[in-house]
């Protein structure tokens, strides 16, 4: 059953759990939104897609601030409860540090479920949505944006020059359109002014020319006997399709097949079929071989070298092969050794890609339980440190927060890499952060229980003084003898 001591302690978790959980969304958001600005900006998105977009990505970052959250506020919460003596109060009590920690471990537990949960469910669903999502708008041209004096070139097969617009941004002047044909020049049409305006239905950006010439060059490429048109005009309408500056939406089916999209039953389902494939491969690579590799079919014989060659005393293959069949022998040589050659390499190159694509299948069904498993590691090291600073609020538990996050994040990411790129397992990569701050919590949890002061200044200021003396002191000493 639940004491006061646990509530209280829960309690004093919430806020900061939730606040700093909110604020490392918002960060891992925004690291998203920076990595690409430069392909969002300048597309004309509407308000419904950037919405749309932010959900995405926040979905997709809470396995990673889940725990940062749990790292920054069990610091906070320890280190609100030292400061303000209460964890005094309560060891003084006669209770030890792991039973104060409990209920927060519980929680710490239940929370690395959720995260198992989501990532094993609802990441999958929201990745294959946010890579269709993002594709289509990085794909996207640029909204339309004509300005005065700059050739405009992203309307497919036309180049627009304007001289001057108008306050309403409709009204031009000196207007020149180049237009690419297949003729011996391209088309081109100037115009004093007119009035420029997309339709209602979006779909084309309409030019009412006024007063101006249109110029062509008919006839074939290759030939002088070509004519040329000048045409006047009073008035002259010019549509232009905007068809290609809309965004269009690509199937969700298309990135289906992305380990990232994959919940662990459909990755163990995955890692089973291309260790078959595998291995298949393999083997059609020894059947394709048997037939050129003659002396293949020996390998599990009795044969014995004949008696004719036991005691000759062999230089080279060249000593052992007659001249009239030494053409033969190498041309047959070369052509083995060619159709070798090929069947190899097509063998190593699908093997290759079928190993990278094993070794992804295994990162990311490794992720989903170490990156569940983080919340409980971060934790293990963030209550004890908290109890060990004593300092609440957002400096001190921010910092040490921050450098443990990061070294945590650091070796996740070169695991990965390590994983991904053959030096390491799967499982050693995607399990190294865990591997080397498990010990680490370990070791602040039994500091935090003998009351150490290994993060007290004073301590360090009092032991570099004490030392300071005896240096001094066995100084002294040695002038004296």
């Amino acid at each position: 059953m639940l004491k006061k001591l646990d509530i209280l302690i829960v309690k004093a978790f919430i806020g900061p759990f939730i606040a700093t959980f909110l604020i490392s969304l918002f960060v891992l958001v925004m690291q998203f939104f920076w990595l690409y600005i430069d392909d969002l900006v300048g597309k004309g998105l509407d308000v419904f897609t950037i919405l749309k977009l932010i959900s995405y990505v926040a979905a997709t970052a809470v396995p990673l601030a889940l725990p940062l959250a749990l790292l920054l506020s069990s610091i906070m919460t320890f280190g609100n409860l030292g400061e303000s003596f209460e964890l005094v109060a309560i060891k003084s009590a006669g209770i030890p540090l792991l039973r104060f920690m409990a209920p927060l471990l519980i929680v710490a537990i239940l929370i690395s479920g959720v995260a198992f949960l989501f990532a094993n469910n609802i990441i999958p669903v929201v990745n294959l949505k946010l890579n269709a999502l993002k594709y289509d708008i990085i794909v996207t041209k640029p909204a339309l944006d004509i300005k005065e004096g700059v050739f405009y070139d992203k309307i497919e097969g036309f180049v627009i020059k304007v001289g001057k617009k108008e306050k309403d941004d409709s009204t031009i002047h000196n207007v020149v359109i180049y237009e690419k044909s297949y003729g011996p020049q391209d088309q081109f049409l100037v115009a004093n002014s007119g009035v420029m305006k997309v339709t209602p239905d979006k779909r084309f950006l309409q030019f009412t020319l006024h007063d101006g010439w249109n110029y062509q060059e008919n006839g074939s490429r290759y030939s002088t006997n070509t004519d040329y048109i000048r045409m006047g005009f009073k008035d002259y309408q010019k549509d232009f399709d905007l068809s290609s500056f809309q965004m269009n939406r690509t199937e969700d089916s298309l990135f289906k097949w992305d380990p990232k999209m994959l919940t662990v039953h459909q990755l163990n389902l995955s890692i089973d079929s291309i260790s078959k494939l595998r291995d298949s491969n393999i083997n059609r690579l020894k059947s394709q071989l048997q037939p050129v590799l003659v002396f293949y079919k020996y390998r599990d014989s009795a044969w014995v070298l004949p008696d004719s060659l036991k005691n000759k005393s062999i230089k080279n293959i060249r000593s052992i092969i007659p001249d009239s069949m030494a053409s033969t022998v190498y041309d047959r040589s070369f052509s083995s050794i060619n159709s070798v050659k090929g069947f190899v390499d097509i063998a190593q190159s699908e093997y290759s890609d079928r190993q990278n694509l094993l070794r992804k299948n295994r990162v990311e069904w490794n992720r989903k339980f170490s990156l569940s498993f983080a919340c409980i590691v971060l934790f293990m090291i963030g209550a004890p440190l908290g109890s060990i600073i004593r300092k609440g609020g957002l400096g001190s538990p921010l910092v040490f927060a921050v450098i443990f996050f990061v070294l945590f994040h650091l070796l996740n990411t070169f695991g990965e890499k390590f994983a991904k790129q053959g030096v390491t397992s799967a499982a050693f990569g995607m399990w190294l952060s865990a591997i080397i701050l498990v010990p680490v919590g370990v070791f602040l949890t039994s500091k935090a229980m003998r009351d150490s002061q290994l993060f007290n200044k004073e301590f360090y200021f009092r032991f570099f003084k004490k030392f300071k003396s005896m240096t001094g002191r066995a100084k002294t000493k040695s002038e004296i003898d």
